[in-house]
């Protein structure tokens, strides 16, 4: 999998990470440092860019979440937590809540599908417009 980043100004800087591959067990960690290291230099504001991503695993689904956390200001889980911590994401008090720092924009029809099916289009807003995704922020 390759990454990819760019930045965007919308209302607010957005940090654009374009995955290129397969997002799998071999090379998730490599999204959640990259996670990491944007949020220490400040990035708050985080679209992925779903296009080029052929496939997405479980453990990539637990990098979409460790970063999300991190942007909402949480201390993301060790890798050993895995699924726990997927349900309290929607689930902080205030009834199931699309997470406003993290989005997604444009997967593709096989990564959707998984997306859909463990329920992560009801965590992360998914955008199908660029344009659209960026004023989101």
């Amino acid at each position: 999998m390759n990454i990819s980043i760019s930045q965007k100004q919308g209302s607010v800087p957005v940090t654009v990470i374009g995955l290129d591959g397969r997002l799998d067990g071999q090379n998730f960690q490599q999204l959640i440092d990259k996670g990491q290291e944007l949020y220490n230099s400040g990035t708050r504001n985080i679209l992925l860019d779903l296009t080029k991503l052929s496939y997405i695993s479980s453990a990539g689904m637990v990098a979409f979440q460790n970063i999300a956390l991190l942007l909402r200001g949480e201390t993301p889980p060790s890798l050993e937590q895995g699924w726990s911590t997927y349900k309290s994401m929607g689930h902080s008090g205030d009834g199931s809540k699309t997470q406003e720092h993290f989005k997604l924009f444009n997967p593709q029809p096989e990564v959707d599908h998984i997306l859909d099916m463990v329920g992560f289009n009801t965590i992360f807003k998914i955008y199908m417009d660029f344009d659209e995704a960026i004023k989101s922020f």
